[in-house]
């Protein structure tokens, strides 16, 4: 049973740390890739600092193989003199100095082998954190676009819907209340022709527009004869 407890308590604090992760994952990585950052820059600056012992043990180099050779001139000089303890005495000096030379060459080799596995790192470490950089601009758009979506209403795409409607409804309205004024402007019309027509046609002007009860009992005797 205490197995058990202690198995469950395990889970839930391993849930409750990934929980808490993924809810703050994007501080997280800004914060991973700002230490990345750093590091890179570091790690250029060490870059710096080896090249630059590289640079001084080349001088170093440079100024050996000057010193040998001014010996190596001076020692022949001797010799053509007869001065062999001089000549014995340049030859010592330039085997020191060749000595030096040697170390000198092995940790100049030993330096370029150095900067070009470190500038190899930094420049994939570059490449790396610069892809981090690019998936970071793309995760942070999403999270502006996600709380965004977050911020608007539930009922929004109904509301939407509802006033579409509503619309629909306020066109067919004056639709309808157009249809009735232009029959209503063409029933005054009629009626006012119709009028004048009428009042001409009592005036004597033109055929009577009805039969009159003069002209109804005259059609009935002629029927009934």
């Amino acid at each position: 049973m205490f197995k058990m407890v202690t198995t469950l308590m395990r889970g839930r604090s391993h849930d409750a740390v990934e929980a808490f992760a993924d809810a703050n994952a994007l501080s997280i990585l800004r914060q991973q890739l700002r230490d990345a950052a750093d590091g890179l820059e570091k790690a250029k600056r060490a870059v710096a600092v080896v090249m630059a012992y590289a640079a001084r043990e080349r001088q170093t180099a440079a100024r050996i193989a000057g010193q040998i050779g001014d010996l190596e001139t001076r020692a022949m000089d001797a010799i053509r003199q007869g001065r062999d303890d001089l000549a014995t005495e340049a030859a010592a000096a330039i085997a020191e100095l060749e000595a030096e030379q040697a170390a000198v060459a092995r940790a100049i080799a030993h330096y370029d082998t150095e900067i070009r596995g470190l500038r190899e790192q930094v420049g994939l470490a570059g490449q790396r954190l610069r892809a981090l950089q690019r998936g970071k601009q793309i995760a942070d758009a999403c999270d502006r676009t996600q709380k965004l979506r977050g911020t608007m209403p539930r009922g929004f795409p109904a509301s939407l819907r509802e006033a579409e409607e509503t619309l629909e409804r306020l066109r067919s309205r004056q639709e309808h209340a157009e249809e009735v004024e232009i029959a209503l402007s063409d029933l005054s019309v009629d009626t006012s022709a119709g009028a004048t027509a009428a009042r001409m046609a009592a005036a004597g002007c033109g055929a009577p527009l009805r039969p009159d009860a003069a002209q109804v009992l005259d059609r009935l005797r002629a029927q009934a004869h």
